[in-house]
């Protein structure tokens, strides 16, 4: 008899639970109508966002100097360098005599003539100038060198005699300094001179700069030597959609596979014209050359490396983030946000970068909010949610802390708001 009791006591609690369950569906209004389950939901992540251009390069020095040789004027001797080899600024690159040597040394020592020339003159007019200074106080009358009356530029007859020894010290002062830098002039003419001597046989062509001896030309057609320097870039080309997005002095990240360090460095240069003409049928690819910062000892780059580079566009550190797909978009992007009091709301949002699969917040929840992960249907807003329950987060240390009222209660709440 107990048996059947227990039997039709089940079956009536069955039936209340499943009407209730049913009234509370059909109700106007009700919670139950207006409840969304939540499967997925995040939190607002304080993020760094970056954006970037992925493309390749290749390593290639930084730059290319050409060296040209004047054969109309010059007759070229011998080459002091081979392909390939590492030189400094200051090394010798080749030989060759010119046919102006010898036209050029007769006109230094022409000039060197001239000023020595000039040198013997002023020293004769100082001369002069010390001559007539003696005679002025004791010979008032004394006759006087024309050049040096005109040079003087004074009345001797009406002058007194100390403004006449003033003018003259003034002269003096005047034509010393002249022989002077005619001293110095005869020095400098001295030294090429002996520069050209030196150089009878041959002129001796050197680098400006460090690098490394890339192609010789033997036929002697200009560039007569290319040299290439030792420093290493990457270069590669942007497509258009890139050149939007590309600045010179962003950040670039590069690995290769010939060297176990990533390399970084800075975007150097970018073409603003096309590498090959345009057409209507070919895509434009714009050059670029990136920079690579030296980083203490490093294994040397092997050129013709291909390498994977990262060009940073944008960066922001530090700021509130959600997946992209939690953005909804009606007249304006919005998403839902899930509040403590158990209501699924809508908050419209002000984007600001969106890279990486994420979305900066500028404006709307903040740090720590729970939202909404791809809603799959239409929620209306200040609706209820639910939740699965997580099993793994469920620890039976919680449950005994609870009281046999709040077991049931919390049971009762769990079926009906299912």
């Amino acid at each position: 008899m107990s048996g059947k009791w227990k039997i039709a006591a089940v079956s009536i609690a069955s039936i209340v639970l499943i009407t209730v369950n049913l009234y509370l569906i059909e109700k106007k209004e009700s919670k139950v109508e207006r409840t969304v389950f939540v499967e997925n939901w995040t939190k607002v992540k304080k993020d760094t966002i970056t954006d970037t251009i992925q493309t390749n390069g290749v390593i290639k020095p930084v730059e290319e100097y050409d060296i040209y040789f004047d054969a109309k004027n010059n007759d070229f001797k011998k080459f002091l360098v081979k392909e390939g080899d590492a030189i400094t600024a200051g090394s010798s690159l080749f030989e060759y005599t010119t046919t102006e040597l010898d036209a050029l040394k007769a006109n230094l020592e022409a000039e060197k003539t001239a000023a020595e020339g000039e040198i013997a003159g002023i020293e004769e007019y100082i001369g002069k100038l010390r001559s007539y200074q003696g005679t002025v106080t004791s010979e008032p009358e004394a006759a006087i060198d024309e050049s040096v009356e005109k040079n003087l530029n004074i009345d001797i007859t009406t002058s007194s005699s100390d403004l006449i020894k003033s003018n003259i010290e003034q002269e003096m002062y005047k034509q010393e300094l002249e022989k002077n830098r005619l001293d110095e002039k005869v020095k400098m003419l001295d030294a090429k001179l002996s520069s050209i001597e030196e150089q009878s046989s041959a002129i001796v062509t050197t680098s400006e700069a460090d690098g490394v001896v890339k192609n010789i030309n033997k036929n002697l057609n200009n560039p007569i030597i290319s040299i290439v320097s030792t420093n290493m870039a990457i270069e590669g080309d942007f497509s258009e959609e890139e050149m939007k997005k590309a600045e010179v002095g962003m950040t670039i990240k590069a690995s290769s596979s010939d060297s176990k360090k990533a390399l970084k460095g800075t975007i150097g240069r970018i073409h603003s014209y096309p590498a090959e003409e345009p057409t209507l049928k070919k895509d434009n690819r714009f050059p670029f050359q990136a920079l690579i910062e030296p980083e203490g000892e490093t294994e040397p780059l092997l050129v013709g490396s291909k390498v994977n580079l990262t060009v940073i566009t944008n960066e922001k550190a530090g700021v509130p983030s959600i997946p992209i797909e939690a953005v909804q978009y009606q007249k304006q992007p919005y998403i839902y946000k899930l509040t403590n009091k158990g209501h699924v709301d809508k908050h419209y949002i002000t984007k600001g970068l969106k890279a990486e699969g994420k979305q900066e917040i500028i404006k709307g929840p903040s740090v720590g909010d729970v939202i909404l992960l791809e809603p799959n249907a239409a929620v209306k807003n200040h609706s209820y949610f639910i939740t699965p329950i997580q099993f793994e987060k469920v620890k039976a240390g919680t449950y005994k802390k609870f009281t046999s009222r709040e077991k049931v209660r919390y049971l009762l709440l769990g079926i009906l708001e299912k």
